[in-house]
């Protein structure tokens, strides 16, 4: 990412860009998707917003870039689109992601001022006890901040094997928050998937499954922003 930058710079430097017919001299300047832009004589080709949604299978990573080389959830997208994960599912996390070349939409889904819910289903070991459930309704407090639980709701328990099916809705996205969670309970979660996020769900999507998300889902998920505060 520095490199790109400095190289963007450098043009910029040598007077190379060009933004709506004018040389560009400062350094940093900030353009929108309706403004032209030129480099060493070439225009660059606006590209078309694409949105989707995928029901992410266990085993895959969601991030650009994996040093491991594992399977990546952008390659199960057939598109030409340069589109990236909004957000982060851990590689054994299953379930609902949006992926996207909308940079500014993906920075107000992510940003966390805006506090979109997440809806997960957690299978736990151990029965989940009353006294933890008042706990998680409190909130409870990681890294000295208090993560802001807003649904929880068990949605089994099996004695048997001893394990427990919990849904939970949080407004806030740091990495392994719902496992850290439990494990502040001392409860280790066996399985994760995220089955909504905002208004969205996985619906009848199977694993690894996708569909495109319509202009008014789209428009929705603008608004966010305006609906939540």
């Amino acid at each position: 990412m520095v490199f790109v930058r400095r190289k963007a710079e450098d043009l910029i430097v040598k007077g190379e860009v060009m933004v709506n017919g004018k040389v560009v001299k400062e350094l940093g300047i900030k353009v929108s998707n309706n403004d032209e832009i030129v480099i060493k004589g070439i225009k660059l080709e606006k590209e078309e917003k694409e949105y989707y949604l995928l029901n992410k299978p266990r085993g895959t990573v969601s991030t650009t870039d994996d040093e491991f080389n594992r399977e990546n959830i952008c390659d199960l997208i057939e598109t030409k689109a340069r589109i990236f994960p909004v957000g982060r599912l851990d590689y054994d996390t299953t379930g609902l992601i949006i992926l996207t070349n909308d940079g500014e939409l993906a920075n107000l889904l992510s940003h966390p001022s805006n506090e979109i819910p997440k809806t997960y289903l957690a299978k736990i070991k151990g029965i989940l006890s009353m006294e933890d459930i008042i706990k998680l309704k409190k909130g409870i407090v990681i890294d000295n901040v208090k993560v802001k639980i807003t649904k929880i709701k068990i949605k089994k328990r099996d004695v048997e094997k001893n394990t427990s099916m919990i849904e939970l809705t949080i407004s806030e996205g740091r990495n392994h928050i719902v496992k850290r969670i439990f494990e502040f309970l001392r409860y280790d979660v066996i399985k994760l998937t995220r089955i909504g996020y905002a208004f969205l769900d996985l619906s009848n999507l199977k694993s690894g499954e996708y569909r495109v998300l319509n202009p008014k889902e789209v428009k929705r998920l603008y608004n966010l922003k305006n609906n939540l505060h």
